[in-house]
């Protein structure tokens, strides 16, 4: 299944959003039209396709590690609050 014209302007956005000026947050509800929370669960879910592999495979290479070195982040902090 092709990415949605949405879905290249998410890869695009996420992409290129530091040359916005302000806060991510405020860039993301003026360009895309939709809540932080929103754009993040679509921007996870999509990293995990192929199709969006196949459209940007840099961008979402670098994607996939910033989550799973947040993810490890979290796992320790939580190991290290159970004793």
């Amino acid at each position: 299944m092709p990415l949605s014209d949405r879905d290249r302007a998410i890869l695009s956005f996420e992409g290129e959003w530091f040359r916005h000026a302000g806060a991510k947050e405020e860039a993301i509800r003026a360009e895309m039209g939709m809540s932080p929370s929103r754009y993040y669960q679509l921007l996870g879910r999509l990293i995990e396709t192929a199709e969006a592999q196949e459209h940007d495979a840099m961008l979402v290479k670098r994607l996939r590690r910033l989550r799973d070195v947040r993810l490890a982040a979290r796992v320790t902090r939580a190991a290290g609050d159970t004793g």
